[in-house]
Order: structure tokens, then sequence, then C-alpha cells
């Protein structure tokens, strides 16, 4: 039921049915209101200096956008680094430190899938989960971080950084309810836009492929995945960051009789430790070095400032 829910939800604000589009409209007034209410917390913000250069990564709309790739490549580039996020779809709260920089400290259900994606991509990285993102970035501050990447931070307008923004394309242009956008990119707020294709690629590659495999995800919109990938037995579609059992699994590879489930990163980390055979299709981009650059003018400009 709930995946059904999700997967719906999905197509109602990214490519509607005609009778979606109507519902959209029904809710229209509601979206308004929404975007007058987020509007309003925008313009009471007080933007403030937590001592340390931040960099925020994110989308305006819910879904995946490629932001975690996008700030793993950013990440690697630098040293004394952390990476602080909310932790979405984690069976815990509050505070933690996923990885110190030189080793993992907890699992990924304390963790969450992407917080244990950066801890084990960008080893070098403080990682850091927490709801109240000021927290996490101070909690950076204090155990030897440089330079913090938040993770979808946008909305976080207390906070004094450098907002990226990937430019995702929809044709549907509204706020929540009626629409994908949590919010809009504000006239009077300093963005910088980046475009998947443009401002960065790309790579994939499939690590241990067999002649077999059936596509296993649990990724927002999973068709963004298909052209990338090689010819599989089946598809198989879980919602957002959902935590897989093994028995079902193993259902799959008895369905299908495969001799290997094809998964993203993001479900590696939640199932390498089972005992089945894994494909892994793993995506690496490749950043332009402009994207670096208003990066390292960023942090110049706040030294600059302090000095």
């Amino acid at each position: 039921m709930k995946k059904s829910l999700v997967f719906w939800v999905e197509r109602y604000l990214y490519k509607p049915s005609f009778s979606q589009v109507l519902l959209s409209l029904f809710f229209l007034p509601l979206s308004w209101i929404y975007c007058l209410i987020v509007w309003i917390k925008y313009k009471n913000a007080i933007p403030k200096d937590y001592g340390i250069d931040v960099v925020s990564v994110g989308n305006l709309s819910v879904g995946g956008s490629g932001k975690t790739p996008l700030t793993t490549a950013l990440a690697l580039r630098y040293e004394n680094v952390a990476i602080v996020l909310r932790g979405y779809g984690r069976k815990s709260k509050g505070l933690h430190i996923v990885s110190d920089g030189s080793k993992i400290l907890c699992d990924v259900e304390v963790s969450g899938d992407e917080a244990m994606i950066y801890a084990q991509k960008v080893p070098r990285a403080i990682v850091i989960v927490c709801e109240k993102r000021e927290e996490g970035v101070l909690k950076a501050k204090e155990i030897g971080a440089k330079l913090v990447f938040l993770d979808d931070g946008y909305s976080k307008h207390h906070i004094k950084k450098l907002d990226i923004l990937i430019d995702v394309e929809s044709k549907n242009s509204f706020c929540l309810p009626s629409g994908p956008y949590r919010e809009k990119s504000w006239r009077s707020k300093e963005v910088a836009v980046v475009k998947d294709g443009v401002d960065f690629k790309r790579a994939v590659h499939i690590e241990n492929p067999t002649s077999k495999m059936a596509l296993v995800t649990a990724i927002a919109r999973p068709q963004r995945l298909d052209p990338f990938l090689p010819e599989v037995t089946s598809k198989h579609y879980f919602e957002d960051h959902h935590y897989f059992t093994k028995e079902e699994l193993e259902w799959i590879f008895y369905l299908n009789g495969v001799d290997s489930l094809l998964v993203t990163f993001k479900d590696y980390v939640k199932i390498k430790d089972f005992g089945i055979t894994i494909s892994l299709l793993d995506l690496k981009l490749d950043v332009d070095e402009k994207v670096f650059e208003l990066i390292d003018n960023y942090v110049k400009e706040n030294h600059a400032k302090k000095d």
C-alpha cells in the first residue's frame, strides 16, 4: 500500500494523468498558501555566520535530483571537510556522527542510506546527521572541519552559506501540494544554479556484472536510471529509502532466476552484508571546474572579510 501511494505521488508531481492534473488544480489555493508561508519564513530569517564556511547543495523540488553524487564529487576535492545532512529515512533521532573522517561509527539504520554513502565514498570527510542542521554544523566545526557541505540545505535561510541549486526540469511549476516544489528560488536570494549534463556529467560503470541481472532499487523516481541501464531481466522498484529484507531479495532471485541483483550504491549500503550476489551500478560525476571555482571564491571572500 505504501509503495503504491509513493509511486502515485511521484506520477502526480512529475508525469500527471489528466485526472491528476485536475486534482492539482483543485489544490491550487493550498499551494498559494503554502508558498506564502515559506516566503514569509524566508523573509524573516536572518542568516547567521557559524564561524565556518558552509556550502549547501540541493534542489527545490521533492524527489531525486543528483545532490548526493554531486555533493560527493565536490567534497572529495577538499581537506578538513564535513558533510551535514538530516539523514532522511534513518531509524534514529538526534545528532549522530556517522564518520569522524577516519572510521565509520554507526550502522546504516542509525545513519540513513545517504549518510552512509558519504561515509563510504568520502572516507576523509566527517559525516554528521541531525534534524537541526545548525547543530550539525557546529559539531563539525568542534571536531575540526574547516568546510561544511550541507546536503539539501537551501531552505535553511538562517545559516549563512553558499547555495548551489541543481536545476530539475518539470512541466509543473507549482508548489506543494499542486506541484513538486518545496520552495521557490526567491529573487532576493543569491544562488548558483547548476544543470545536469552542462555543469556536471554522469559516468556509470557496473561492478561485478553478470549475464542475468534483475534491477532492484529504492530511489526516488527510479525511471531516471533507464538511460544508464544494461539489459536486465526485470525491474523491481521500492519506495525511496526502503529498508530491504534478505527474504524479499531472495524471493526476487527465486522468481526471476537471475545470477545477481543490480543495485545503486544507495541500495548497496543497506544490503551488502546479506550474503547475496550483487552487481553495483555505480555513478560518478565529472564536475566542471567553474563549480569548484564558485566554492573557492566564496571561501576566499569569507576569509578576506574576517581578516
